[in-house]
């Protein structure tokens, strides 16, 4: 006697799990990715073959020339750049905040100096100097 199977060979794949592994590698490249937002101010940054990326920190210093510099996104000159540091709630915290600072490869080194000289005047400390990666 021959017996005949009731159930066919299911011969589909499940694509359920796939997709729920893909989601959960989405929702963590989402949440480890870091997010940097710099001022809107077009730069040719100097390379370096030894640059390492930097955590945008509460304040960004960007130098074009003496008469325009940027305090994070708001436009100052050199002059008045010790005013509006010490006028500003950043000064409580001078000692625990890093300040990266984005200098046009035109700018002069001292320039450079001057800036330096004004954040360390107001308690600055932790200073960085940002430069675009040798691979760009």
């Amino acid at each position: 006697m021959v017996f005949k199977r009731r159930l066919k060979p299911v011969y589909t794949v499940d694509l359920l799990p796939m997709i729920d592994v893909i989601f959960q590698l989405v929702v963590f490249f989402m949440l480890s990715s870091t997010f940097i937002v710099t001022p809107g101010i077009s730069l040719e940054l100097p390379s370096s073959s030894t640059a390492e990326p930097v955590v945008l920190s509460q304040l960004v210093i960007t130098i074009v020339s003496e008469d325009e510099l940027y305090i994070n996104d708001k436009i100052s000159s050199l002059s008045v750049m010790g005013n509006q540091l010490r006028d500003s709630a950043l000064k409580s915290t001078a000692e625990n905040t890093n300040v990266i600072i984005e200098g046009d490869r035109k700018v002069s080194y001292s320039l450079m100096i001057k800036v330096l000289d004004v954040l360390r005047q107001n308690g600055f400390t932790g200073i960085s100097l940002k430069m675009r990666d040798s691979g760009n």
